[in-house]
């Protein structure tokens, strides 16, 4: 009677558990959902903001279905964006890649319709906090002291002419100080990410 008892026991005893353990994996599968959700959110408003900064808020885009050039020299590219201003084209943002210092630098990228740079917005930099980090610090300046361009800005205008590439490799690009390993992949990143984005839009009859 007494081995019944103790079977009977233990039976129930690991009813339970099973029950808490069920009861804990679907909270945990709702928290996971939710958090799926709140980073995919946050990771389009924050795509949406960056297109906005590039090109300005008048601005409308749509994904370019099809758009997967190349990479070149550790370059990788992700989705790509016809930019329109009052149904005219007003250029192309690129999603790009490229290895920093630590880990992959992703960054935004946008190209004119004359040609030129109209932006750059770093996504994703996970380099040194304090060195690499600053290339997408909207608080570190290259023009010190006036302290009124970031190192994400200064492409802002550029011509891809060659020069887009750190002051000490004889570009015009001004590097995060203690930073250059970053700041060379930046350059590499958008001088591809620009050169490809002008060929699209030659492509499109789009260049001026």
């Amino acid at each position: 009677m007494k081995e019944s008892s103790s079977v009977g026991g233990i039976l129930k005893l690991g009813l339970v558990l099973a029950l808490f353990a069920a009861t804990a994996c679907v909270g945990l599968a709702f928290v996971y959902t939710g958090t799926e959700e709140r980073i995919a959110d946050n990771q389009t408003a924050k795509l949406d903001a960056a297109l906005k900064d590039i090109f300005g808020d008048d601005a409308v885009f749509e994904e370019i279905a099809g758009f997967l050039p190349a990479g070149e020299n550790a370059v990788s590219f992700g989705t790509a964006y016809r930019a329109k201003k009052g149904n005219v084209l007003a250029g192309i943002a690129l999603n790009v890649s490229v290895t920093g210092f630590n880990d992959t630098l992703t960054a935004l990228v946008g190209v004119g319709t004359d040609g030129n740079i109209t932006g750059v917005r770093i996504l994703k930099d996970t380099d040194t906090p304090g060195l690499g980090a600053n290339a997408a610090s909207p608080n570190y300046f290259v023009d010190k002291p006036e302290n009124t361009k970031t190192f994400y800005g200064q492409f802002t205008g550029m011509a891809l002419d060659g020069t887009i590439k750190v002051a000490k490799d004889g570009g015009r690009v001004q590097a995060v100080t203690a930073a250059t390993v970053t700041s060379r992949a930046v350059a590499l990143l958008v001088n591809t990410a620009g050169e490809a984005g002008k060929k699209w839009l030659a492509a499109e009859g789009g260049l001026k």
